[in-house]
């Protein structure tokens, strides 16, 4: 009988051989962008070419279901179902990506084919979602290899193609099916590790949250030669609002929007990301130790605390300027708020910090919940036993975070399942996951499929004297 060793070693000649890349490359090829309306048909080619296929090989029943949503992508529900008394796991991914953004990747690139460079493999959905469920489900056809067809638990899969235009209909999906979707735990992989070379654990994943401030000064544009100093100025008063909401270097001034009110964070967190390193990302962004709340380590402001940023702002004809003074001022915001955060608190302080720094009338617009934030408690049984699979796999590199930085639809699974959280990100910061060059790392994604061949494997192996619906903290902290 095979043992764990002998399905990670058979995963490692399987993915060395070029067996995963074969699979990647085919799925790339697939163009199934979300934001492109002309390519809607191929939203539904990548479910039933790119996957059904090869879930069908690996013993999954398959259904492709429309979206409740018009124009919005399908969306595939695949289980392989084994002793109802065995653990039972719900994983996720989507095969839609962002625009192909034809033309501006380097030489020779092309958004739909996968090329090798050194490390890295170019195409888009390598890494945002095509490659990370890709690892998972590779991982798993060798575990069931190994184990002669049998893995010793129950999958479902959840696989939307709607994601990057922000899941329409997956919540009245898992809504509609939630009683067959039931499971213990909730295992699956999106964005980016604390670094390409620390295997990366997370809990969650922080939420956004959208609004717009707006200054109405008057009906229309007015000469600035014979105005400009007697009337408001739209745009001067944004921005001076702006600044009462965030400093110079970005340290947030509505304290109420912060975790704990602005509190210290909590002993165990910062014992958790002591030392955690983080991605310097790209030439296109670096790591400003000055910017952000202060008294913070990099890793602490960006997993575990709350950020303003200002998506756009305008005012007056910046295409085409005019002498005059313009009549209203917008800027369009976004918090990113870690998930122990109610978002429900963020527009009543913003309201009260702002009546009380005298812009009583600057608007809030637009205010809603981009995605929300979701996470899992850090001693979740399913958690530690995540954490431990993945050190025995990985000799003991690992890093847990309490959520992610970016957004996932996580909440929807454990809202509606009641699962805890397992997110297992094999992107990195710089992997350019929406813009040209989008690449995942060879490294990474061999090092995703050793770790995933092991959690399989573990899921499947029975607990002496414990439960396999509910490993206890014991077990999975010794286990």
């Amino acid at each position: 009988m095979a043992s764990r060793e002998d399905a990670l070693r058979g995963a490692m000649v399987a993915f060395d051989s070029g067996a995963f890349e074969h699979r990647l490359a085919g799925l790339v090829a697939i163009p199934s962008t979300s934001q492109e309306p002309e390519r809607a048909p191929e939203l539904e080619r990548y479910l039933r070419e790119g996957l059904e296929p090869w879930l069908r090989r690996m013993g999954f029943a398959v259904e492709l279901h429309p979206n409740d949503v018009a124009g919005a992508g399908p969306i595939l529900l695949a289980e392989r179902l084994e002793d109802p008394s065995l653990p039972r796991v719900v994983t996720y991914g989507h095969g839609d990506t962002v625009r192909s953004m034809e033309g501006e990747w380097g030489a020779g690139r092309t958004p739909w084919a996968l090329r090798r460079e050194g490390d890295r493999w170019y195409g888009r959905g390598s890494a945002d979602n095509k490659g990370q469920h890709a690892i998972n489900l590779f991982a798993l056809e060798q575990v069931l290899a190994a184990r002669g067809g049998r893995l010793g638990a129950s999958v479902r899969l959840v696989l939307e193609m709607g994601e990057e235009r922000g899941s329409p209909g997956l919540r009245d999906f898992v809504t509609r099916h939630a009683a067959r979707l039931a499971s213990d735990v909730f295992i699956a992989s999106d964005g980016p590790r604390v670094s390409p070379g620390m295997p990366t654990l997370a809990a969650g994943s922080r939420g956004n949250y959208h609004f717009d401030l707006v200054v109405r000064a008057r009906a229309s544009e007015v000469h600035s030669g014979h105005w400009g100093g007697l009337t408001t100025d739209p745009a001067l008063v944004l921005g001076h609002t702006l600044a009462s909401i965030a400093d110079r270097h970005g340290r947030v001034l509505v304290r109420g929007w912060l975790p704990g009110g602005g509190a210290p964070l909590p002993g165990a967190v910062r014992a958790m990301l002591a030392g955690c390193p983080v991605d310097p990302g790209t030439d296109a962004a670096a790591i400003e130790p000055g910017w952000g709340e202060p008294d913070l380590t990099a890793a602490e402001k960006l997993y575990a605390w709350n950020s303003l940023i200002v998506l756009s702002q305008l005012s007056g004809r910046p295409e085409a300027p005019v002498n005059a003074v313009a009549p209203w001022a917008r800027a369009h915001c976004q918090i990113r708020y870690t998930p122990d955060t109610d978002p429900d608190v963020f527009m009543p302080a913003l309201r009260r910090h702002l009546d009380a720094a005298g812009f009583a009338d600057v608007l809030i617009e637009n205010a809603r919940i981009g995605m929300p934030g979701s996470a899992t408690s850090l001693d979740d049984p399913w958690l530690l036993w995540a954490a431990d699979s993945m050190r025995r796999t990985l000799d003991g590199r690992l890093q847990l975070i309490p959520a992610t930085s970016g957004g996932m639809p996580g909440d929807v699974f454990a809202d509606l399942l009641g699962t805890p959280l397992v997110w297992v990100p094999h992107g990195h910061n710089g992997c350019q996951q929406h813009g040209p060059d989008e690449h995942l790392l060879v490294g990474v994604a061999r090092e995703g499929v050793a770790a995933f061949t092991g959690l399989w494997w573990d899921l499947g192996q029975p607990a002496s004297g414990q439960s396999r619906r509910c490993p206890s903290l014991r077990d999975a902290r010794h286990a």
